[in-house]
Order: structure tokens, then C-alpha cells, then sequence
């Protein structure tokens, strides 16, 4: 429980415009496991982009880590949204 008090909750909302990224995506996703409280994904056919939300329970600096390289992937953008 300990590890747990120093962590935020925060949402990662992903738009995946180019496909050939979803691998890189998924391998950091994987990468991070410990900290994803879950995710959904969304295929959007009639734009041709796939809208992910992922949320995680880590500290400040890894939600940061995560994000950024996430938003560093070609065709994919990220933002995060943080509990208080």
C-alpha cells in the first residue's frame, strides 16, 4: 500500500492516426504494464483513427515519462489529464 500513497490518477487519451506506430504504442503500453489500471480502444472507421484512453495509478514522473513518448511516436498524439 505504501508504493501506492505517493502515485496520481491520470487518464492518457491517444488518437492513432498511423497505423505502422501501433506497434511502438503497444510495446510501450507493455512496458509500463504495472502502472495501467486498464484501457479501451476505439476504432474510428469514418476518420480513419483509432482513440485510445488509457488510466494509470504511478507516480508523477513515470504518467510523464508514458506520455511523452507516447506523443514523441510518429502519428500519434497524447494528452493527460490528472486527478487532484
Amino acid at each position: 500500500m505504501a508504493e501506492y500513497m505517493n502515485t496520481r490518477i491520470a487518464l492518457i487519451g491517444i488518437i492513432v492516426e498511423k497505423e505502422a506506430s501501433v506497434e511502438q504504442l503497444n510495446r510501450l503500453l507493455h512496458e509500463y504494464g504495472e502502472y495501467i489500471v486498464g484501457r479501451m480502444g476505439i476504432p474510428y472507421h469514418k476518420k480513419g483513427v483509432n482513440i485510445i484512453s488509457v488510466a494509470v495509478d504511478a507516480p508523477q514522473d513515470i504518467i510523464s515519462a508514458l506520455s511523452g513518448k507516447i506523443g514523441r511516436l510518429d502519428g500519434i498524439s497524447a494528452k493527460t489529464v490528472y486527478s487532484k
